[in-house]
């Protein structure tokens, strides 16, 4: 099969068609996206400045058509990546290597699992052109010299190929909604305990009680006016906490063009003002609502959890959405009906003796991690658990 494919490393997707580049994601998975990314590139989200370096590895059949690739990045750093391997970085330094640059499979700035290996659904020999994409992978990052090769949040379907390939796997833990077919919110509340009910309600009444008013908007429908309020709320999280901000206010404007039914803003309004004070950014696809991005200028009793889940979980009922993954980390989010599930990721790192002592690391995290999630799940909000084991 092998050899009457092509391979290469493109460096943008200007030029590979959008349409192209989306049959490979029939899923709808929206980090993957043509939009998404090709954003990230236009607009000043990626490069020198943030560390991530599109590589993008395309694999062509005899007529030249896209039939599987992969959205790498050459990393100079951690940032953006949600899977600390920090750690990992010191030891190889300290041992006289040198961990940066590295090639890593992920969506910039995206704790959020989905595919990751890109197939043509009507590909012959999917399960092949999986091995290949993680094999090709492997092989670019040597061959260029980097230190190791990591694919984060993957989903099941890219497992196989990884294993094949001789990555080593890492597991972790997010809190997920899933959706029990609720008719309204009601439904939802009914399903928790009574504390964690009283909890929820409590919560949102007083967020009322404060005179907030809530507005759920698709991207499409903001006017250039109101992204730069978006981006000016996002924003200001990060001055204050975090240092510069990784997503440009020419993002916010263009995602909402290119992406206007799966980008979603919650704004937050006091009293009649017309000025938000608050605002969630979410995207859809697949099923799934997932939360992205929180932006404030002033604090609010529990607005953030009005904002952020509560009005997420209402919009997953409301349009039959299956999960809601409102981003990473966050035990708190237990109480509010989230819970704990499994993430995965893939590492091959260039040198045996280091894969050999990551390996070893490997075997002691994840039964830690395992007995987390046990730990985790005998505090579920609900009067009956939902099992999230994949």
């Amino acid at each position: 099969m092998t050899d009457a494919l092509s391979l290469s490393v493109e460096h943008s997707l200007a030029g590979i068609p959008a349409g192209d580049w989306d049959a490979l994601n029939p899923s709808g998975f929206p980090f993957v996206s043509h939009a998404f990314l090709h954003t990230l590139e236009e607009t000043g989200c990626l490069g020198e400045d943030h560390g991530w370096y599109p590589h993008y590895l395309c694999v062509r059949d005899a007529s030249g058509a896209l039939v599987a690739a992969a959205a790498s990045y050459v990393k100079t750093n951690a940032y953006g990546e949600f899977v600390f391997d920090h750690t990992w970085a010191e030891a190889w330094e300290r041992a006289g290597g040198q961990y940066y640059p590295k090639l890593v499979l992920a969506c910039p700035y995206t704790p959020a699992t989905g595919p990751r290996l890109l197939v043509h659904p009507s590909a012959e020999q999917p399960d092949a052109l999986r091995r290949l994409l993680a094999e090709s992978l492997d092989a670019v990052s040597q061959k260029m010299g980097l230190s190791s090769t990591h694919a984060l949040f993957t989903d099941p379907t890219d497992a196989p190929a990884f294993e094949h390939a001789g990555y080593l796997a890492r597991w972790d833990v997010q809190y997920h909604w899933h959706n029990q077919n609720y008719p309204d919110f009601a439904a939802y509340l009914t399903a928790l305990n009574a504390r964690k009910r009283k909890n929820v309600r409590r919560e949102r009444e007083r967020v009322a009680a404060q005179g907030i008013r809530l507005s759920w908007r698709n991207g499409g429908s903001l006017s250039v006016e109101e992204w730069q309020q978006v981006h000016a709320l996002y924003a200001g999280i990060y001055e204050r906490k975090w240092g510069v901000p990784s997503l440009s206010p020419a993002f916010f404007k263009a995602i909402g063009a290119r992406m206007p039914e799966h980008s979603h803003v919650v704004f937050a309004y006091d009293r009649d003002d017309d000025e938000p004070v608050a605002c969630a950014i979410l995207f859809s696809g697949g099923g799934t609502l997932y939360g992205r991005y929180w932006g404030c200028h002033s604090q609010y009793h529990s607005l953030h959890f009005e904002a952020c889940y509560y009005q997420g979980i209402e919009y997953c009922i409301r349009h039959g959405l299956e999960r809601f993954e409102p981003g990473a980390q966050g035990e708190h989010k237990i109480a509010r009906g989230f819970l704990p599930s499994y993430t995965r990721s893939w590492h091959k790192l260039n040198n045996a003796g280091f894969q050999d002592a990551v390996a070893d690391f490997l075997r002691r995290e994840t039964p830690a991690v395992e007995q987390h999630h046990r730990v985790l799940t005998q505090h579920s909000p609900y009067r009956q658990t939902t099992d999230t084991t994949p």
